[in-house]
């Protein structure tokens, strides 16, 4: 758990993402990656260490699209490597997620899942998450869901949602959906940036500062469905809302600032990571 964001829209996302972790590192983590969706395909890289490392792989391997998500990872279950560190793929390729947050019961879904035939690479109860929200996806699927509504996603997600115990913050993307992002929380911060034909989504708003300053802050229970055309609010129980949207003041000082009240308190603890760089 630590820092998401997520975005879709017209714009080239790598970039956006890799400044938006950059913006979330104040938060504290020890591992970052992004995913990246052009078309069915999406294209993950992640890495254990610093964002400026992650942004080193994406130099070397380069990703392209509009639609994407980000994560800075603060390692509790599974240790600090490249595999464990977020995003996480669920089923064969069909889901890909970020995570904040812990859920409780991992360990037994784990089970019920490997017994029915998924595969886990990693040590987290996100990959659980993930690999849940697959399988409800082919459960819809072969109900009859239709693959190119939002609902038949939506659906998917919260029937996984129903089964786990804990808390989360969610980005998730379907590589059959491709210009489809839901967020989803429970105990864990999510706030979407709207824009112009575009749509942000993050665990803060530091990372939404000079693209927006109208954001709609997520309560517990509730999940949004964004697209480049739109946005729509759902209560886990209670169906659709009307977002209530805020603005946000906020200067990018602030954001390099993070929670630090000044610049010298700020460099004297970015020592020993500046001396590691």
């Amino acid at each position: 758990m630590c820092g998401i964001v997520g975005y879709v829209g017209h714009r080239d996302v790598t970039e956006l993402l890799l400044e938006g972790l950059r913006r979330l590192e104040y938060r504290g983590y020890d591992s970052a990656g992004v995913a990246v969706q052009h078309g069915a395909e999406i294209s993950i890289r992640k890495k254990a260490g610093r964002v400026h490392e992650l942004g080193k792989l994406v130099e070397a391997n380069p990703v392209s699209g509009r639609v994407g998500i980000g994560h800075t990872r603060w390692a509790t279950h599974g240790e600090t490597t490249d595999i464990n560190s977020h995003p996480h793929i669920g089923g064969n390729g069909e889901v890909v997620i970020v995570h904040n947050g812990v859920i409780e019961n991992y360990a037994t879904l784990r089970t019920q899942l490997q017994q029915r035939g998924y595969v886990f690479r990693t040590a987290t109860d996100t990959e659980v998450i993930a690999h849940l929200i697959a399988h409800q996806l082919t459960e819809q699927l072969k109900l009859g869901a239709e693959p190119d509504r939002a609902d038949t996603y939506v659906a998917a997600v919260l029937s996984a949602l129903a089964q786990c115990k804990g808390t989360y913050g969610l980005a998730i993307l379907f590589r059959d959906a491709p210009n489809l992002l839901i967020g989803a929380r429970l105990g864990s911060p999510l706030v979407v940036g709207v824009g112009q034909g575009e749509f942000f989504l993050a665990s803060d708003p530091s990372p939404l500062v000079g693209y927006t300053d109208e954001v709609v802050y997520l309560s517990d229970h509730e999940l949004v469905v964004l697209t480049p055309t739109g946005m729509e609010l759902r209560h886990r129980d209670s169906g659709s809302l009307t977002p209530s949207i805020q603005t946000i003041e906020q200067a990018p000082s602030d954001i390099e600032l993070g929670d630090f009240e000044h610049y010298m308190l700020k460099e004297i603890f970015e020592q020993p990571t500046t001396l590691e760089n």
